[in-house]
């Protein structure tokens, strides 16, 4: 980091190739003659126009960025109106939609089945389908589990709702009249 000397070749030799470091890595060596460009960073390299660009997905050594979750392309190609590039998220969404609108019009138990099945079906098809578009928020396999379990408890406690249980686990009646016991 040296500093600048006004109106010298080396000062703005030394201004290049700190404002070409900051913007990605890539700078021009300090010798006025030497017209190639540095590589500083393994991950970035240049472009036939001397831009910085990315050569691998590897994230660089301080992340700028954000970057795209695996499978977060789009289930569509480009020239498809929004809500085809966006199918995957855009049916768990309208499930999810129906069960809550089930679930206002006091059907609490098939609201709340549908919301579920609708998790696990976004699941599903996060695992099943290699672009899913906003269906992915993370990491394939977080994205799964996370579906995946929240769907399947929400399922499982749709279906032990009270009265008349679809499903009926006997510790958990025993665990919960030990807990509340009034001895």
């Amino acid at each position: 980091m040296g500093s600048a000397v006004p109106g010298g070749a080396r000062g703005s030799d030394a201004g290049k190739a700190e404002a070409a470091r900051e913007s990605g890595g890539v700078g021009v060596a300090s010798d006025e003659t030497q017209d190639e460009l540095v590589v500083r960073d393994p991950i970035s390299a240049p472009d036939a126009d001397g831009r910085p660009r990315r050569a691998t997905r590897r994230f660089p050594l301080f992340t700028r960025d954000t970057a795209r979750p695996e499978g977060g392309g789009r289930a569509a190609p480009r020239d498809a109106p929004a809500p085809a590039r966006q199918w995957p998220v855009l049916t768990v969404l309208a499930v999810v939609g129906l069960g809550l609108l089930l679930t206002a019009l006091d059907q609490f138990r098939y609201g709340t089945l549908l919301i579920g099945l609708a998790l696990l079906a976004g699941a599903v098809l996060r695992w099943l389908l290699p672009d899913v578009g906003m269906l992915a928020v993370r990491s394939r396999f977080t994205d799964i589990a996370t579906y995946g379990v929240l769907g399947a408890a929400i399922v499982l406690l749709a279906m032990m709702v009270q009265p008349h249980p679809w499903l009926e686990i006997p510790f958990l009646k025993d665990t919960l009249h030990f807990t509340v016991s009034s001895s």
